[in-house]
């Protein structure tokens, strides 16, 4: 099994599992990752724990509900979508009339087949979801309403992998996803399961120049608590950070700005999408609306951006139930999980070069050039002669990749060739 079909099998198996921003459905998510890298740590931060402006909730776990007619039939059962309970939904058992029952069910109008993802974290309701179809045609009866859930003082969960550097290096590349939606592929699963499968080609890696700080969180909350606890060590820290979130789908990638787009992040992000895919889709810090808000909110001001297939919020099945394994697949997840990949592979292999000769080099005596010179030959070493002619010191190697227009990945035995021959060396200046 390839590495896209694991993923997707992965995705497939949580995708039954109630998650919310707490509870027990977020410990079986994060339980099943960590079978997969047991390197993984989970963390328990207790209800009322202040976090900055924020206080960490109370913990809700649900058991079932349903909707039943006079006749006893469900006409909505939560075993066949949890995404029919509007999250936090207080206990209720009782029977009402139609015109009672109404105000509770929350619909998506304008895409009226599908079921919307509705949740109240802050204010204590109840309440379901359906199709704006299904509403439409309920009639006239008694019907008795049922959620079986809990909510009480417990705690916000979240996963942490820490993995260090090979040489001893202290600075880190920071991870986020998260694991607090429902049953929803693209925007929920698909981040924190390719997420692990990073994590495990970075533990099997031989050499890491950096080291590496991955957190599986519930979304908002989670990352407000995390920041809490860990904001001064990762301001020294972090070089790089990236959001991971809906990237298994076939249709495109998006790149999320940081705050101003000016970090190591937002650089390698735009150097290694404009050759896996050019007509990527940009979009600013304004159009952010994940975790990068948290990461790059002032005073914190990490250098995270983030990297999607179709972003969130900008494609017709996010946060609804039109958003499940059928809108992801196999391919979508293998082609996001290999552009996250290559950019780690950049930014360990980034540095500043300069060359150390004037003039062109003699490639020719250090068996770099080809000894017969007509048509056609210089191109087998147009990206070495192209390399040496920025490598001035002042440009490092994601720099003269995209002057160039050649994949830093190509570069990179260009540059040990011409490190072993002595024709080039590492400036100490870093990105």
């Amino acid at each position: 099994m390839n590495i896209g079909n694991e993923m997707y099998a992965l995705c497939d198996k949580l995708f039954p599992v109630c998650r919310s921003i707490t509870g027990n459905g977020v410990r079986q998510t994060l339980q099943t990752l960590q079978a997969l890298c047991p390197s993984m740590t989970m963390h328990e931060v207790p209800t009322g724990t202040q976090v900055f402006d924020w206080t960490v909730p109370k913990e809700w776990n649900i058991r079932d509900a349903w909707i039943k007619n006079s006749n006893g039939e469900k006409i909505l059962d939560f075993h066949k979508t949890n995404l029919h309970v509007m999250g936090y939904s207080l206990p209720v058992d009782k029977k009402v009339q139609l015109q009672e029952l109404l105000p509770l069910i929350h619909t998506q109008p304008d895409q009226p087949d599908a079921i919307p993802y509705v949740t109240s974290y802050y204010k204590e309701r109840y309440g379901f979801c359906m199709s704006q179809n299904q509403k439409d045609v309920l009639p006239e009866d008694l019907y008795h309403i049922h959620i079986d859930s809990e909510l009480k003082d417990g705690s916000l969960t979240y996963g942490e992998i820490l993995i260090p550097s090979t040489e001893g290096n202290e600075e880190e590349i920071f991870l986020s996803t998260y694991v607090c939606h429902p049953s929803m592929a693209n925007n929920e699963l698909s981040g924190p399961v390719i997420t692990i499968h990073l994590a495990k080609w970075l533990l099997e890696k031989k050499q890491r120049r950096y080291r590496y700080r991955i957190i599986f969180i519930p979304e908002t909350i989670g990352a407000i608590t995390y920041l809490s606890q860990h904001l001064p060590d990762m301001k020294k820290r972090v070089r790089a950070g990236f959001n991971l979130s809906c990237v298994g789908d076939d249709r495109t990638y998006s790149y999320i700005a940081s705050r101003y787009g000016n970090t190591l992040a937002d650089k390698v992000a735009k150097n290694v999408l404009s050759f896996c895919y050019p007509e990527y889709k940009h979009y600013s810090f304004l159009q952010r609306g994940s975790d990068e808000r948290q990461y790059n909110a002032p005073g914190v001001d990490l250098p995270v951006c983030a990297v999607c297939r179709s972003k969130y919020g900008e494609y017709p099945e996010y946060h609804t139930s039109k958003d499940d394994m059928g809108l992801i697949s196999p391919s979508g997840l293998q082609g996001a999980y290999e552009v996250y990949r290559d950019m780690i592979e950049v930014l360990e292999y980034n540095d500043y070069y300069q060359v150390q000769c004037l003039c062109e080099p003699q490639l020719g005596k250090r068996g770099l050039y080809p000894t017969i010179s007509q048509k056609g030959s210089y191109d087998e070493v147009k990206s070495m002669t192209n390399f040496i002619a920025y490598a001035d010191g002042t440009n490092d190697l994601m720099d003269i990749s995209s002057i160039i227009g050649v994949p830093v990945s190509q570069l990179i035995p260009v540059v040990y060739k011409l490190l072993k021959e002595g024709l080039v060396k590492r400036v100490v200046q870093r990105a």
